[in-house]
């Protein structure tokens, strides 16, 4: 098998430690833990208990203190296992897709979880495993106003070249501060040639500092679009109201599970970063259109 191949049929502890970033979390592991549960979209599959199979790997992040060898001051086990036993006690579910889910968001609730791989599989439904995988992490949860537990959830809207260059572009920022909602701006890449590389590495960094130069160009039409690199710049934007248009290279190129998309697909980037701020919705401003499948309800605004 290929390294990529091997890698997709490796436990998940081994696609943690593949997909590390270069300051990599401890991680904690569930392995093979096996339990019966009614579970399938199937009329022969319903009333009747079949065995899935459980591995779960959590990154977390390091204690603040000394340890001192107590208990409390980790992520147990047993939170894993309760996560998995409370999600199959609330409801009868018909895919391990959603399950899986409810799963990684429950552990992801726990305050020292960062990114956790749940694979499930089905132990009776052929001569062999059939499953799912998938990999959260805490950034996909929404900010929270602190001391109030309030989550925040902006409005994420795209402009494109033509609203940026429009007479009504400070009415129409006017209309999205309006909604009450933080507002996070972000665009594509600015008319005219870019460098062209040939390299899909060196491009990915020249594209995305090319659209980085077309949040400055919004920046000079209008005194509210401050430009901002980092995630801890736009959760202080959030929590304070100020509306901030996304520089995207540092959050893109840091990300563990950073976006799939060539970077120029500044949409997709758009709505990759929505999803991760668990935004209200991504408007977009102009003729392009979101990639299907989206977490987030996307709205065309017309210019």
């Amino acid at each position: 098998m290929t390294s990529d191949t091997a890698l997709a049929f490796a436990h998940p502890e081994e696609r943690a430690l593949a997909s590390a970033p270069a300051d990599p979390r401890d991680r904690i592991s569930l392995r093979d833990h096996v339990v019966s549960a009614d579970i399938g979209a199937f009329q022969q599959e319903r009333g009747h208990g079949q065995r899935l199979r459980f591995n779960v790997v959590v990154e977390v992040r390091p204690a603040p203190a000394p340890l001192d060898d107590d208990v409390d001051r980790i992520l147990s086990y047993d939170r894993i296992t309760e996560a998995i036993a409370a999600e199959l006690a609330a409801e009868r579910l018909n895919l391990l897709e959603t399950l899986a889910e409810k799963v990684a968001e429950r552990i992801l609730a726990e305050p020292q979880a960062m990114r956790v791989f749940v694979r499930i599989e089905k132990l009776d439904r052929g001569p062999g495993a059939l499953g799912v995988e998938i990999v959260r992490s805490r950034a996909s949860a929404p900010v929270a106003v602190e001391g109030q537990g309030t989550a925040l959830h902006p409005v994420v809207a795209w402009l494109s070249n033509a609203a940026i260059h429009a007479d009504d572009l400070s009415a129409r920022l006017d209309r999205l501060a309006a909604g009450g909602a933080p507002v996070i701006l972000s665009v594509g890449m600015p008319e005219g040639a870019v460098p062209e590389t040939g390299q899909k590495p060196t491009q990915r960094r020249i594209d995305l500092l090319a659209i980085e130069q077309n949040a400055w160009v919004l920046a000079a039409r209008d005194r509210r679009c401050v430009v901002v690199a980092s995630r801890t710049e736009i959760d202080w934007a959030m929590r304070n109201g100020r509306m901030v248009v996304w520089a995207p290279s540092k959050i893109v190129l840091d990300a563990v599970d950073g976006p799939k998309v060539p970077a120029r697909n500044s949409v997709a980037l758009s709505l990759w970063l929505a999803e991760q701020l668990a935004a209200d919705r991504l408007e977009l401003h102009g003729t392009d259109t979101a990639p299907a499948g989206s977490r987030v309800p996307v709205v065309n605004v017309a210019l």
